[in-house]
């Protein structure tokens, strides 16, 4: 089982990258996203998820613990092989996958090629849940109670994100500045204070 590989940019492409490792060169699939910080005949650190077929073994790699991380919780939804779990995190960073799961923002996931309106609803069906545990965005409003057993602080959250989409942001970029803001001020802020500083941190 290969976990990392660590050599010299061999040679990239728009599929992957060839490392060379003390002369023997690996062929690494990877998203666009790490394939972009990788420069031939630069040195390259890669976390490596290897993936065993019937007809081939295959490794993956990744720059950012985050995106190896993504990648292993992407493929465990049916329907997401590794070609689609690279596409998802060519298109969107670790952290805002984990925003559009937990916004429930279906349209953000069907921006990857490969992901229909089917797939990106299971995706954030099945994996709110694991968003949640990034703490990167308030809980949406079925999993409300759990994340703020007193009601107040989901109730507040769920009225500032609903309130920045009536103002023209989008779902995901209102639950990120709302999750950001109450991380700062705390979980008994005042409605009117985390719309505030939400409008502030969408401006920036």
């Amino acid at each position: 089982m290969i976990a990392k590989l660590k050599g010299v940019v061999d040679s990239v492409d728009p599929d992957g990258a060839v490392i060379d490792v003390n002369g023997v060169g690996y062929l690494v699939s990877a998203s666009g996203r790490t394939l972009r910080d990788l420069v031939t005949g630069g040195p390259a650190t890669l976390l490596v998820e290897t993936i065993v077929r019937e007809d081939a073994i295959a490794l993956y790699g990744f720059l950012e613990t985050a995106e190896r991380d993504w990648f292993r919780i992407l493929t465990t939804v049916q329907g997401v092989g590794a070609r689609v779990a690279l596409s998802i995190l060519s298109t969107l960073a670790p952290d805002e996958i984990a925003r559009a799961i937990a916004a429930q923002d279906r349209a953000s996931l069907s921006r990857a090629p490969g992901v229909g309106p089917k797939l990106a609803a299971r995706l954030a069906t099945e994996l709110k849940d694991k968003a949640a545990a990034f703490g990167v965005a308030p809980a949406p409003s079925g999993t409300a109670e759990a994340a703020a057993p007193a009601g107040a602080a989901g109730s507040v959250n769920e009225d500032a994100v609903s309130a920045l989409i009536n103002l023209g942001y989008r779902r995901v970029e209102a639950f990120g500045a709302v999750a950001r803001v109450t991380q700062r001020l705390g979980a008994e802020a005042t409605l009117d204070a985390v719309i505030r500083a939400g409008l502030q941190e969408l401006a920036r």
